[in-house]
């Protein structure tokens, strides 16, 4: 199995931002399409944005279009999410997952991703 790890969770205000990183030990992100997930207590995962492996297109669901950015730091082997203009809404845990396979595209469904990673809380309250 393929370690994941997500940080940069916390705590903000509605209109403040956070920078989310996906880290992977021992598994080489950069030949991989990536997928950045949210959920929220009660609610069902959904799919916020993505990056692809060869050109590094980026996808976005739409209520984060404009606010979150997703990038790729090749030196560090990691995937970053940007997030700003935070909103109430954007409240949940924050998941990275990659895939299992070269061939695999970007894709903003939760299904057809191989490995996740545990998860980074944010909270975003007045």
């Amino acid at each position: 199995q393929v370690q994941l790890v997500e940080s940069g969770g916390g705590a903000v205000q509605p209109g403040g931002s956070l920078r989310l990183s996906c880290a992977a030990p021992d598994f080489p992100l950069d030949y991989y399409a990536l997928g950045w997930f949210r959920q929220a207590p009660g609610k069902e995962r959904e799919g916020v944005a993505c990056i692809t492996s060869l050109d590094r297109d980026t996808y976005y669901a739409d209520s984060v279009k404009g606010r979150f950015t997703i990038s790729r730091d090749g030196a560090e082997n990691t995937v970053h999410l940007q997030i700003d203009s935070l909103r109430p809404e954007d409240t949940g845990v924050y998941f990275c997952a990659t895939v299992a396979s070269v061939a695999h595209q970007c894709q903003l469904d939760t299904d057809g991703y191989d490995y996740w990673g545990h998860g980074t809380r944010v909270t975003v309250s007045t």
